[in-house]
C-alpha cells in the first residue's frame, strides 16, 4: 500500500490502527479516497495481528462532507457500466465484513457518503456538540447511493429512517445517539479519551474471538450486498435527470464543496434551489 494522500494511517500497535481523514477543503469522499480506502482494507484483510481500526478526522468541522459531485468522469463511467458494482459500494460492503472491529470517532459534519461510511462501521461514537450527521440527498433530487435505506432501519427503525431520508436534515450528536444513529455521544472534551480507552481495550482481546463475534453478528444483521448496488445505481441514474442537474448547478455556484456557509448548512440551502419545470428557462 502506497502512502495515502486523503488520510493518515497511524499504526499505534500491531493490533490497533488509526485512520485520520485529511482531504481539504472539506474532506470529500472522492475517487482518490475511495481507491486509498480500498487499498487500506486489503492490507487490513491480510493482517494476522490487527484487531481494531479507529476512523477519525483531522478537520474538526468536517468528518466526511459527502461524495465528490463534481467528478463528471465518475458519473459517466457509472452510467456507462451499470453492470459493475461502484467502487464506493465495494468499500462499504468490504468494511462491513472486514474481520476486525471498526470504530468511528465523529467530530464535524458527516453527510451523504460520510453518513454512509459511518453506517458501514461497527461502532460509532460522536461528539455531542460538534458531530453533525445526515442524508441530504433528497434535496438533490436523488436517492442516497451508499445504502442508508438498507442500513438505517436496523439501527433507528422504519419511521425514523423515513424521517432521516425524507427530511434531509442534520442530526447533532445527542439526537443521533437518542435515535440509535450513533452508539453514544459524549461531551466533546471527553470523546477522544473514551474512544482511545475503548479501542485499546478491544485490541487486547483474542483475534479469533473478535472475528467470530463479527461473523455471527453479520449473519444476523447484514443485508445482501445487492441492495447497496441497487441504491448506488439509482443515485447515478438521478444525476442524468433535470431535477438533480438543476439543484447541483445552483449549489456549486453558491459554494458547494468549498469551505462555505453552504457546506456548513447544506440542508437549509438545498431547499432554495428545488426544480420546477420551466423555471429559469430550464
Amino acid at each position: 500500500m502506497d502512502s495515502p494522500t486523503t488520510f493518515a494511517l497511524t499504526e499505534q500497535s500491531p493490533a490497533l490502527w488509526r485512520v485520520t481523514f485529511d482531504n481539504p477543503p472539506v474532506n470529500l469522499v472522492d475517487a482518490v479516497m475511495t481507491r486509498e480506502l480500498g487499498a487500506l482494507l486489503t492490507r487490513a484483510e491480510e493482517s494476522d495481528t490487527l484487531a481494531v481500526i479507529v476512523f477519525d478526522s483531522a478537520d474538526p468541522d468536517f468528518y466526511l462532507a459527502h461524495f465528490d459531485l463534481s467528478d463528471e468522469d465518475e458519473s459517466k463511467r457509472a452510467l456507462a457500466h451499470p453492470e459493475e458494482t461502484h467502487p464506493w459500494t465495494r468499500v462499504l460492503t468490504r468494511l462491513m465484513t472486514l474481520p476486525v472491529v471498526t470504530v468511528a470517532s465523529v467530530r464535524g459534519r458527516a453527510r451523504g457518503a460520510g453518513s454512509e461510511f459511518l453506517l458501514a462501521t461497527d461502532i460509532r461514537f460522536a461528539s455531542r456538540e460538534k458531530a453533525v450527521i445526515g442524508q441530504f440527498e433528497i434535496g438533490m433530487s436523488a436517492v442516497p447511493g451508499g445504502g442508508p435505506a438498507t442500513l438505517l432501519p436496523g439501527l433507528v427503525g422504519r419511521g425514523r429512517t423515513f424521517e432521516i431520508l425524507f427530511g434531509g436534515l442534520d442530526y447533532d450528536g445527542a439526537l443521533a445517539e437518542r435515535y440509535g444513529y450513533m452508539n453514544r455521544a459524549f461531551p466533546d472534551a471527553e470523546l477522544d479519551a473514551f474512544v482511545d480507552d475503548f479501542a485499546s481495550r478491544v485490541a487486547q482481546f483474542d483475534l479469533h474471538t473478535i472475528r467470530d463475534i463479527k461473523h455471527f453478528v453479520n449473519l444476523a444483521t447484514k443485508r445482501p450486498d445487492s441492495e447497496l448496488k441497487d441504491q448506488m445505481d439509482a443515485f447515478w441514474a438521478a444525476t442524468s435527470r433535470p431535477a438533480q442537474q438543476h439543484v447541483a448547478k445552483h449549489l456549486f455556484e453558491a459554494g458547494l464543496q468549498q469551505r462555505s456557509d453552504l457546506e456548513r448548512d447544506l440542508p437549509q440551502w438545498v431547499t432554495r434551489f428545488q426544480y420546477r419545470p420551466g423555471a429559469d428557462g430550464e
